[in-house]
């Protein structure tokens, strides 16, 4: 495939945009190729600038459940655009939509929509701190949240309890009330309630993990979090930006019966467009600004363009009851295929519409083992399929994404190349 119209533009992205790309993982560099400038897309497929079209796996990293550019959610858009973008002030969509997800996700009786998951996370985190009138937060190595500088932490090597800024330009004090354990480990969050006595505010967590590439809750480890989070009158934070309305209708909470204080969304409440959310029990919620002392505001919050993408999106799925039968079906299609070609030398974890290829042979249950995973295995297997049309994610450390959009005939051809990639490696 031809990539010359892609490095042109990368060569010029480079001169005014940090490293040529507005997101660090665009750049391709866990992967040794070039990005690829994307121009347009219909379905499951998405064509650069050098006219190439990919099946489409990253789905905009998740809220491309539908495909893209559904035609009635365009249209709706395109209706709401000619009465103006946003207007810094309320509009019935917001109600309608706050209302439909109140419905969908009982647990976020009352919400406040936002224009991202990091802004979600980030509300939610004080909202949570009003709430308790504590300070210390603890979240999972590996499972992200957003960059607010309070959560770009890791934990350092058997310190579970020191936390030090993952980024430069985070100060140490906005990280010191950051707590880090092990994802699917009770024993790591057990220590640090029992170190921290009525310190914690909220416990964070993907509840599916899906910023390590793909790792699911062990049995019992949700419901464990349920349960100390209350014994120790801290709060249940769900992060289900990439989860919510994506694992079920009513997000992970609903798939593993388990309730949250607070529940955060992202880009899929808008239909892929800039918009999040944020919400949980009423009494928690009315903390917030103009009810309550905690502040929180946004100009773009609430737009009605991106509601209006929110509220079609949302509906099609809830009137479509079959759609995520079918998209668990076609996932577990390709992960069958990809753990018979790679037996023995990958691991395969999928849930639903979500699935990831680690290229270890250990069992990937948490961040020490996901990161086994050989990097340049997956960086050759990722630049096998993008030659031959398959777009998948630029990182062993990301997430695939099967929307409905995608054929049967889609899913044969993946998995079909997905097999000769395999088994074209060295292992």
């Amino acid at each position: 495939m031809k990539d010359t119209r892609s490095k042109e533009l990368y060569e010029r992205a480079k001169v005014h945009i940090p490293g040529g790309v507005n997101s660090p993982v665009r750049a391709f560099r866990a992967v040794n190729r070039t990005p690829r400038f994307m121009e347009s897309a219909k379905g499951d497929r998405i064509i650069d600038a050098d006219g190439n079209e990919y099946i489409d796996y990253v789905c905009s990293w998740g809220p491309g459940i539908l495909g893209h550019a559904h035609p009635q959610v365009i249209k709706k858009v395109m209706d709401s655009c000619e009465n103006g973008l946003t207007f810094g002030a309320p509009t019935e969509k917001e109600v309608i939509l706050a209302e439909l997800i109140s419905e969908l996700i009982p647990s976020m009786e009352v919400s406040r929509l936002v224009s991202s998951g990091t802004e979600a996370v980030m509300s939610a985190i004080r909202a949570a701190r009003g709430f308790t009138g504590r300070d210390k937060i603890v979240k999972f190595r590996g499972c992200y949240h957003g960059h607010s500088d309070s959560l770009l932490v890791k934990a350092g090597s058997g310190a579970l309890t020191t936390s030090v800024p993952d980024s430069a330009g985070v100060p140490k004090d906005d990280t010191k009330n950051t707590l880090v354990a092990e994802y699917n480990d009770k024993d790591s969050v057990q220590k640090l309630f029992d170190e921290n006595k009525d310190q914690i505010a909220a416990v964070i967590v993907e509840p599916v993990a899906a910023n390590m590439g793909l790792v699911l809750p062990e049995e019992g480890f949700l419901e464990f979090l349920r349960e100390i989070t209350k014994d120790h009158g801290s709060l249940l934070i769900f992060d289900e930006v990439i989860t919510g309305f994506r694992l079920s209708l009513g997000g992970a909470q609903q798939y593993y019966n388990i309730k949250p204080d607070i529940t955060t969304l992202g880009k899929i409440v808008g239909g892929g467009m800039p918009i999040g959310a944020y919400g949980g029990r009423r009494e928690i919620m009315q903390m917030i600004s103009p009810d309550g002392p905690v502040y929180q505001a946004g100009t773009l919050s609430g737009n009605p363009v991106a509601t209006t993408a929110g509220i079609e999106t949302l509906n099609i799925l809830k009137n479509d009851p079959q759609i995520y039968e079918r998209l668990e079906q076609k996932t577990r299609k390709l992960a069958d295929a990809a753990r018979e070609a790679g037996k023995g030398h990958i691991c395969v974890n999928q849930i639903g519409s979500l699935m990831s290829v680690f290229f270890t042979d250990q069992k990937v249950r948490d961040f020490e083992s996901a990161v086994t995973s050989n990097t340049e295995q997956y960086a050759d297997y990722f630049g096998y399929l993008l030659d031959r049309g398959i777009y998948i994610a630029p990182s062993q450390f990301e997430t695939m994404f099967i929307s409905n959009a995608h054929t049967e005939e889609d899913i044969e051809k993946t998995c079909k190349l997905a097999g000769e990639a395999l088994c074209s490696l060295d292992f």
